[in-house]
């Protein structure tokens, strides 16, 4: 027997301020722990409602708190907050106003979406049960702001038993909600190397040692790690995104700076990367006379969702939009700090379809991203529906 349908209505009132307060953030985006403006209209909106407002949480995170009239979990529902250094492309009315400066990955959807969601779950509080925390994180974009709320305790202030939270994804049709249980986002660490050679001449290179040479034979036999050290059916990455050196054509420089990411779903390949990097490097610097500097920086562990969490939220999807617009979708390698949450409760991260034609098809972090509005409203009604049911039926 089929569950019962979840009956979630968004008002035409709220969903066009959903749309607003989304193309408002859009105009005027800020990077990781810059949030101010953003938290400031989130703080004040969420106390207009009623909610007691906690700020500065991790920098610039914000809470809003509703206890419920009845007994039952508590819970998060996060939104992220930040944007990134892009230059925007699109030329649409609610473009970015500050150059450099782009909501490219749709954590201003994410933000409008969650704030509709406070409004509507307000005026229905005495359907609450437990205690619903709406939490608006900082810094997802590299600089983890999540840790950063964790580490300012946003956790066991409140009490949080249980986390949810939701990505737009311009991969997937418009208001689809996508689901994967465990592993579901690679984890994301960061390589910064120095190779230390000796400069000279280009047209004299036996009196130098040219650490481009090296260098470059470092990222040709960085692949075997990939290749011959990870057990084949277990996904990571090893990639070199910056190589500098030099200065012209015929001088050997002294150095060469390399930035690189890596990524892996299982965390017992992630603890072995550093190693199995560093000894690659090694080998090759001392077989050329240079010598090397490097750092592993561990940024954001593996998101793994929990499976009961993930079968209830799926469950519940299904009754708040149709069954053919949930669906299974297949872990990424991309990484999400919502990770931090995941590994400390029970938790599920899931997708909203954000994909209704060219001009909402264009990857995450590219210059032309952009969503289709009408998948904000299907993130509305499942915040609104965790909220109304997860405190009391989670498990």
């Amino acid at each position: 027997m089929a569950p019962p349908t979840l009956a979630i209505d968004v008002p035409a009132e709220v969903a066009a301020e959903v749309v607003a307060t989304r193309r408002d953030l859009h105009e005027h985006p800020e990077l990781g722990f810059e949030e101010h403006r953003t938290a400031a209209l989130v703080a004040d909106r969420l106390r207009e409602l009623g909610f007691e407002v906690h700020t500065g949480i991790g920098q610039t995170g914000v809470v809003g708190v509703l206890r419920g009239a009845r007994s039952g979990k508590t819970i998060m529902l996060r939104a992220d907050m930040d944007a990134l250094p892009i230059d925007e492309e699109n030329l649409v009315p609610y473009r970015s106003r500050t150059a450099e400066h782009m909501h490219a990955c749709g954590h201003d959807g994410h933000v409008a979406m969650l704030l509709g969601a406070a409004r509507i779950v307000m005026s229905r509080r005495d359907d609450v049960a437990g205690t619903v925390c709406f939490l608006f994180q900082p810094a997802e974009e590299g600089k983890g702001g999540a840790r950063a709320m964790v580490e300012d305790g946003v956790l066991e202030r409140f009490g949080i038993e249980r986390a949810y939270g939701l990505h737009l994804a311009s991969v997937h049709p418009v208001g689809q909600i996508g689901f994967h249980e465990g592993a579901f986002y690679a984890s994301s660490d960061s390589i910064e190397i120095t190779v230390e050679g000796k400069g000279g001449h280009g047209a004299s290179p036996h009196l130098s040692i040219d650490p481009i040479y090296v260098a470059s034979q470092f990222v040709v036999a960085l692949q075997q790690i990939v290749s011959r050290n990870v057990d084949p059916i277990e996904p990571a990455v090893v990639t070199i995104g910056s190589f500098h050196g030099g200065t012209t054509h015929n001088v050997i420089p002294s150095r060469v700076r390399l930035l690189g990411t890596v990524r892996a779903f299982d965390a017992g390949v992630r603890a072995k990367m550093a190693e199995r990097i560093e000894r690659v490097l090694r080998g090759i610097c001392e077989s050329s006379g240079a010598t090397y500097t490097f750092e592993y920086l561990w940024r954001y562990p593996v998101t793994t969702n929990d499976v009961e969490q993930t079968r209830y939220v799926k469950a519940l999807a299904g009754r708040v939009v149709s069954l053919g617009r949930v669906a299974d979708v297949p872990k990424l390698m991309g990484a999400e700090d919502f990770s931090f949450f995941a590994e400390r409760v029970p938790a599920c991260f899931f997708t909203i379809g954000s994909n209704g034609g060219p001009d909402s098809a264009w990857p995450h972090h590219h210059a032309r991203f952009d969503i289709d509005e009408a998948a904000l409203q299907t993130g509305v009604r499942m915040m609104i529906a965790l909220a109304l049911d997860a405190p009391l039926h989670a498990p």
